[in-house]
Formats: C-alpha cells, sequence, structure tokens
C-alpha cells in the first residue's frame, strides 16, 4: 500500500508525463528522512526535471510542504533508467544542455528557502490567529 507522499508525488508526475503506466516511487527511510526514488520512462526524464531543474524543484518544494504538515522530511531522486545507464544516476542531455538529475540549486539553498518561507508562513498565520472575527 502506498504512503501519502507516494501517492502525492504518483499523482503529480503522472499528470506530466507521456507514458504514465510507467511512473514508479520506491520510498526508503534513513537516517536523512524519507528518500522517494522517482522512475519514470526514459523518454520523460526531461518533462519532470524540466528546464534547468524547475519541475523537479517545484515538486521537492511541495513534497517538502507535504513533509512539513506530516512532520517528516522528504527527499525526492529522480532516477535515469536509460537502457545504456543501467539504472544509474547521472545528467540528461537536452537541447545542447545538461542537466543533472538532482536540480541546479544545492539541498542546502533549498532547505534555507523552505525554511524562511516556513517562518514567514508561521508568522503569518499567528498574526491570523491573533484577529479577532
Amino acid at each position: 500500500m502506498a504512503t501519502i507522499d507516494q501517492q502525492f508525488v504518483e499523482y503529480i508526475v503522472k499528470t506530466l508525463v507521456n507514458n504514465p503506466d510507467k511512473v514508479a516511487v520506491e520510498r526508503k527511510i534513513d537516517e536523512k528522512g524519507v528518500l522517494l526514488s522517482l522512475t519514470v520512462d526514459p523518454e520523460d526524464v526531461g518533462r519532470v526535471i524540466g528546464k534547468r531543474g524547475v519541475t523537479a524543484q517545484a515538486i521537492r518544494v511541495l513534497l517538502r510542504a507535504l513533509g512539513t504538515k506530516q512532520d517528516a522530511r522528504f527527499n525526492l531522486k529522480i532516477v535515469n533508467t536509460d537502457e545504456g545507464d543501467a539504472g544509474q544516476t547521472t545528467s540528461v542531455k537536452t537541447n545542447d544542455e545538461t542537466i543533472a538529475n538532482e536540480a541546479d540549486i544545492s539541498e542546502t539553498e533549498v532547505d534555507a528557502e523552505t525554511s524562511e518561507l516556513a517562518e514567514k508562513t508561521r508568522a503569518e498565520l499567528a498574526d491570523l490567529d491573533d484577529l479577532d472575527i
């Protein structure tokens, strides 16, 4: 039975790709949190990553928001299953531009942005709680 985080990633990715039946999300728990490994058809990898990793980064941000609500840390890894790569995680070449499977933004930058956004959101919610309606 798939967990809410797996279902969430599957739902988003299946709406983006041409081959939704080949979308698979594997879940592993380690010391850093929950690692979701996403596997899609090789022709759909570019769609999931997006230009300069923007789509993959957006999925990761949404997943982290879900993690905040679930009190868990979720990480997303996009696995490249090109036949020549034998399932290794490597970079994907599209339009003469190499896009890494992990987005161009480092994890620490994303964590800092996510933390700042979370703090700002909490402050705004606290302000709303103070209103007498």
